[in-house]
């Protein structure tokens, strides 16, 4: 079960998942909002928090998560305060009743990564892409045009035909033909 915590919070916020399963984690720990108590609401325990890069509106509530669920964090950088285990291109995470496979994506920012699940086709696309085709910008610290094009063909070639949801870091989930969304944002991104 995939709960976006975030969902109707009007702060500015990346959006967090909570996935519950086997391995009970986060993905993405938010900004400016009580997620402990939001995540209370679900469950009790949490394994794993997943960062999929680390700017400030999706990692400001990791301390606060860290305190209450006493969980550790997993990300690409390991130099980064908010990630005490490091992730690498094509390693697999448990999450949920799911392995998802490790997507280094740079562009919006060097350490952004996707988390796929091939056996379900569930995406989690951070700042890559979003929904109705529309991509990461590229402007701030760290963010790169090329870089994210080439990303978001990466991520195009591991999900094939198989994408069957793409939940992405702020916006709506795209439940419905997510690989038309992706394949725009691919397009689009190039013509900029």
């Amino acid at each position: 079960m995939i709960h976006n915590l975030a969902r109707d919070v009007r702060a500015f916020t990346s959006n967090v998942f909570l996935v519950t399963g086997e391995t009970t984690a986060l993905v993405d720990a938010g900004a400016n909002f009580d997620v402990v108590e939001r995540i209370r609401a679900h469950t009790d325990a949490v394994d794993r928090l997943y960062l999929t890069h680390t700017h400030p509106d999706h990692v400001e509530n990791v301390a606060a998560i860290r305190e209450a669920f006493d969980v550790e964090t997993w990300g690409f950088d390991a130099d980064s305060e908010y990630v005490d285990h490091a992730v690498a291109d094509g390693d697999s995470v448990p999450l949920g009743d799911d392995d998802y496979d490790v997507l280094h994506t740079p562009g919006h920012k060097p350490d952004h990564v996707c988390l796929y699940a091939p056996a379900t086709g569930v995406c989690f696309a951070g700042d890559l892409v979003f929904e109705n085709g529309s991509f990461g910008r590229t402007d701030l610290e760290g963010g790169d045009r090329a870089a994210l094009v080439e990303s978001i063909r990466k991520l195009r070639e591991a999900v094939g035909d198989d994408l069957s949801a793409l939940h992405t870091g702020h916006g709506g989930s795209v439940v419905e033909d997510p690989l038309s969304d992706l394949e725009v944002a691919e397009h689009a991104a190039q013509m900029g």
